[in-house]
């Protein structure tokens, strides 16, 4: 029973990751997890206030801006490995001291960047050897996991900071269900997370 069992549910594996990339089930679904944390991370730099963007918890810690200039520069070094394409200068991006719009711009160019480097990268190509930060040789698949570990990490301090400024971080606030306003499915509307 427990071998039929492994079986079913490794098919249905498989067959989750088939629909999720195709013929590149890796590649596809770290295409789909990107696609859903730059909603969020991208909602979160457009909805922390422009006068909060220097505000940190910590003297330690890096401000909100620097936050989101860091995943701008991160986004061109990890996405440029996926084609091999050239990222910007680090010197010609913006800083964490810029305007707001100027940030969330640049924030949007950079996931703009990484998609269409996404889009060349196929499961075939994931063990090819690139190299990374401070001259570290990784497959190209380090590279992908360190894209959405990044956006995961970086969000969630981008939440907290949000928290912290009495600001409802975009992953917790509540969605409308299809066709029912404010309602989950069930009827009530979702609780914060």
């Amino acid at each position: 029973m427990r071998k039929l069992l492994f079986v079913v549910l490794c098919c249905s594996w498989f067959a989750i990751a088939q629909s999720e990339g195709g013929g590149n089930p890796v590649t596809g679904t770290a295409k789909n997890i990107f696609q859903r944390q730059q909603k969020t991370l991208i909602a979160a730099a457009e909805q922390m206030p422009g006068e909060k963007y220097d505000y940190k918890p910590t003297a330690q810690q890096n401000s909100f801006g620097q936050t989101v200039a860091h995943v701008i520069g991160s986004n061109y070094v990890i996405c440029s490995k996926f084609n091999d394409s050239t990222a910007p200068a680090m010197d010609t991006l913006p800083k964490a001291t810029d305007p707001k719009d100027k940030l969330v711009a640049a924030l949007k160019q950079s996931v703009d960047f990484c998609n269409s480097a996404l889009d060349s990268l196929t499961d075939s190509k994931l063990g090819d050897q690139v190299t990374l930060f401070r001259g570290m040789k990784v497959p190209r698949a380090y590279a992908l996991f360190a894209l959405t570990d990044d956006f995961a990490d970086h969000y969630a301090a981008m939440a907290m900071y949000m928290r912290l400024n009495g600001i409802l971080p975009p992953s917790a606030q509540p969605r409308p269900a299809q066709g029912q306003g404010g309602a989950s499915p069930q009827g009530s509307p979702k609780p914060p997370r």
